[in-house]
């Protein structure tokens, strides 16, 4: 392993990821953490990713009017070393994805209501950031709306209630409670095979990329012909 280029590949990944390809955000953000110590195994997943992304290479974005919307999901300690969970969030902006994120989580959540509130405040951050950047360019939005797959954890961003099994979140991610009292912007619901998130949360199946895919306004060009 000492002879494959495994480092400067994954570095090429990344950058493909962070500008036009939120469907291998997950398997990236999965291998990448075997960076510093990588096996056979992992390569293969590489080369894996690679073939796909020859596959794919005919993908566009190609979206509708549709207002800014954002979408949230997570895992509970995906992560089998240091029990973290993994945060996902897709902002979509004419139904075509203009951000996304895949990562580990800084904390160990206790919770499944926790993991998703947390990345549910990372998704809020980036919402209200991209809502001014387009108020700035003249394009301003309404209250944009927040998706998410957890009832407990929207109900906990609606009415903060501590009690014993919440209590010990940290206070800084309340912060989302206000900017909802405020309407900055809107946290509802969704149901979980609708949620586009899934593929840079977990494992998937081919059908469910494509229609995730799909979702996020990545098409195929023989498809628009």
């Amino acid at each position: 392993m000492s002879e494959v280029p495994y480092a400067s590949v994954m570095g090429s990944l990344m950058y493909v990821v962070v500008c036009t390809r939120p469907d291998i955000a997950q398997a990236v953000g999965v291998i990448s953490r075997y960076i510093s110590n990588p096996g056979k195994v992992h390569w293969r997943v590489v080369k894996w990713i690679l073939r796909y992304l020859k596959g794919s290479s005919d993908l566009c974005y190609d979206g509708t009017d549709v207002p800014l919307l954002g979408y949230v999901d997570s895992d509970f300690a995906s992560d089998v070393d240091s029990r973290r969970s993994s945060t996902s969030y897709v902002l979509t902006l004419r139904s075509e994805a203009v951000s996304w994120v895949s990562w580990l989580q800084k904390i160990v959540a206790l919770l499944t209501t926790e993991v998703v509130y947390v990345a549910a405040i990372k998704a809020c951050k980036e919402l209200i950031w991209l809502k001014n950047f387009l108020k700035e360019l003249e394009k301003e939005q309404e209250a944009p709306s927040l998706h998410s797959d957890s009832q407990s954890a929207i109900d906990l961003a609606n009415n903060l209630v501590y009690h014993g099994r919440t209590k010990h979140i940290d206070v800084r991610y309340h912060f989302i409670c206000e900017l909802l009292k405020d309407g900055m912007f809107s946290l509802l619901k969704m149901h979980t095979s609708q949620n586009l998130v899934d593929m840079l949360t977990k494992v998937v199946t081919v059908r469910k990329l494509k229609s995730c895919s799909t979702s996020m306004g990545l098409l195929s060009l023989r498809i628009r012909i």
